[in-house]
């Protein structure tokens, strides 16, 4: 009696629909993705068990280093230029376009102002090594962060303000930030924390 031999079928399996598929998604999280800002240091957030969201538009948010340096980022490049200029006209110095045009392409900022002119002449990548030495002055005497609060505000009364402070910052920094902000009256703002799982007792 002969073997019945069994049809051989081809092992091929087309992949079009499946790259297809893979494009779709690379390209969907691709758009819709956002990206987080660079920032001069790194700050540990402390633990919260609050879930509140932070709008993604119109936001101040103020950064406060483990050393008490305090730096500052806004959203919208039209505000930066804004801002700048009326801490300019505040504190008596004047920008040329070309400062104007380095300066709204910062991600954060945090600079006294008497070195601001000199910072921005330096190139991008020696801008972002020696950011971190310097910080917004707040304390009593050149309480520079309080002016670029009210020039923020001014130019845009819809901001919504963040504080993202590290969990070891000085409580002084802190109090010293939050009575600046009270005495512009500026008493809602969000604390930026770190999502805290509470143990199962």
């Amino acid at each position: 009696m002969s073997k019945v031999k069994v049809a051989r079928k081809s092992t091929l399996i087309d992949m079009t629909a499946m790259s297809d598929v893979t494009v779709l998604l690379l390209t969907f999280f691709m758009l819709t993705s956002t990206f987080v800002k660079k920032e001069p240091v790194e700050v540990t957030t402390p633990g919260s068990v609050s879930e509140i969201k932070i709008p993604d538009t119109n936001i101040l948010q103020i950064l406060i280093d483990p050393t008490g340096k305090v730096f500052m980022s806004m959203d919208k490049q039209e505000d930066m230029v804004n801002t700048l200029n009326k801490v300019g006209e505040d504190l008596g110095v004047t920008f040329t376009p070309d400062e104007i045009k380095k300066f709204k392409i910062q991600k954060t900022f945090g600079v006294p102002m008497k070195s601001m002119k000199a910072y921005l002449a330096l190139p991008g990548d020696k801008q972002d090594a020696i950011l971190k030495d310097y910080g917004i002055p707040t304390d009593s005497t050149d309480n520079q962060f309080k002016v670029w609060i009210k020039a923020a505000r001014a130019t845009n009364e819809e901001l919504r303000i963040a504080i993202k402070a590290d969990s070891n910052t000085p409580y002084k920094v802190i109090k010293d930030v939050m009575t600046s902000l009270q005495d512009l009256r500026e008493n809602r703002y969000n604390l930026i924390t770190s999502l805290k799982v509470e143990s199962a007792k």
